[in-house]
């Protein structure tokens, strides 16, 4: 009898030990790569002339019909020179992605997890052509090709999906994060028009609303940066022709803030008021900080002088200013941006919903987008400024990571971030 009572503790103590391992395997879901074999034929091909891919988690039961698209993001490539050096990695070429990709917080089957969309059918489109899908050219110098086709990569993903059950989606939701979300504004209007008429179709963008800013030294670093990209990629022929038509400079229609005034479909915008990838490259790029006084403010926040803080301060205040025609004038769309110093927040379990999640009136992310999505309330969630919300996940940018230089103007590289989340300490794969 004794020795049963010793093996039933021992088993209970091993169960005990593996069961947190056990739970966290079982929420890993890795979902394999799907190339888009015609894709070819139509010349949409990534930077190196490599097939574009997606991944695709199958729906089941009421969600069967309903479909999210979700936007890798990963930075943009302006100049010939940053572009070739992007085509030899996994932003420029499917040759050199991972053929299987990790599906969480927005994409988790998960029900606790996910609990309005994880069984919805879930797509990813992998990002290989430096412009957030919307560019279409090609550089062919005899040495060197190069090929900006993301606008008809994306036209092509589609028309793979389409028989594959898209063309019968009841609801659709398309995503993105960073250069991802910046493609939702892009597509947002054209990805409801390849769907039925009948269909619930929405768009969400995370950390996709890039602003339209001065930097410190007062250049407008983005604006000259987006300029180049639209150039180099043949971006303005698809840029939202009503928009294009309105203004002087139609190249700003690449700029969120301008683009949303002339979409229709019902938007949700998830931002932080201090994006930290705005932060660090937009308001202060190296080359408008060359003696380094900002370089602990943006390590940590709490080291951030009154001054800093005050320009910070200024970035939310421009955002909300951006933003505030949505916020006032439309009850369908749907905005949650909080205070805290994170980039990309729909896709990481711990930021879209977990119970430490960040929240804004009680709400965490995951429930604010699906109130807004099926119209149980309308969602506007708007922090105080910082430092007030004591439940952010705040994502700071290591020591070594401090080398991406938007103002260079060789195109965004990738980096690893380091983020402290209260009283635990991540490391991430980030993109600048």
């Amino acid at each position: 009898m004794m020795k049963i009572r010793i093996e039933i503790t021992l088993c209970l103590l091993l169960f005990l030990v593996l069961a947190p391992f056990c739970i966290c395997s079982g929420e890993r879901l890795p979902v394999g790569m799907t190339l888009v074999r015609k894709a070819t034929a139509h010349g949409a091909v990534c930077l190196d002339g490599s097939l574009p891919a997606y991944h695709l988690h199958r729906g089941f039961g009421a969600g069967s019909n309903n479909w999210i698209l979700q936007f890798e993001g990963g930075g943009w490539c302006n100049d010939i020179s940053s572009c070739l050096e992007r085509a030899k990695t996994r932003r420029g070429s499917t040759r050199y992605m991972s053929k299987l990709e990790v599906f969480s917080g927005i994409l988790s089957n998960n029900a606790s997890l996910n609990p309005d969309f994880y069984n919805w059918n879930r797509v990813k489109l992998r990002y290989c052509d430096g412009a957030s899908f919307s560019g279409d050219s090609k550089f062919d110098n005899g040495t060197s090709l190069l090929y900006f086709r993301g606008q008809r990569i994306w036209e092509a993903i589609i028309h793979d999906l389409l028989p594959k059950g898209l063309s019968r989606a009841r609801k659709a939701l398309l995503s993105g994060c960073s250069a991802g979300g910046l493609a939702t504004f892009l597509h947002c209007h054209n990805f409801t028009k390849m769907l039925p008429s009948n269909a619930s179709v929405k768009c969400l963008s995370d950390a996709g609303f890039f602003l339209d800013e001065r930097d410190i030294s007062l250049n407008y670093s983005m604006r000259s940066f987006y300029h180049d990209l639209v150039a180099l990629q043949g971006i303005e022929q698809n840029l939202n022709p009503n928009c294009t038509r309105s203004t002087s400079n139609p190249k700003l229609c690449f700029f969120p803030q301008y683009a949303l005034n002339y979409i229709s479909t019902p938007y949700f915008i998830l931002n932080s008021a201090y994006d930290v990838f705005q932060f660090h490259h937009s308001l202060v790029p190296p080359s408008a900080d060359l003696h380094g006084h900002w370089n602990r403010c943006k390590l940590d926040p709490a080291a951030c002088s009154a001054y800093q803080i005050s320009v910070l301060q200024g970035l939310r205040r421009d955002m909300l200013v951006a933003l505030y025609p949505s916020y006032k004038n439309s009850r369908r769309d749907g905005m949650f941006i909080n205070s805290c110093f994170a980039h990309c927040q729909s896709e990481s379990q711990d930021t879209w919903f977990a119970v430490d999640s960040p929240r804004i009136h009680n709400k965490t992310i995951a429930e604010a987008v699906g109130d807004w999505y099926f119209g149980r309330k309308i969602t506007k969630e708007i922090d105080c400024p910082y430092p007030c919300d004591k439940t952010c996940h705040n994502l700071i940018p290591s020591p070594q990571g401090a080398k991406c230089n938007l103002i260079s103007i060789t195109g965004f590289t990738e980096i690893d971030y380091s983020f402290s989340s209260k009283n635990k300490f991540f490391s991430i794969h980030h993109i600048c």
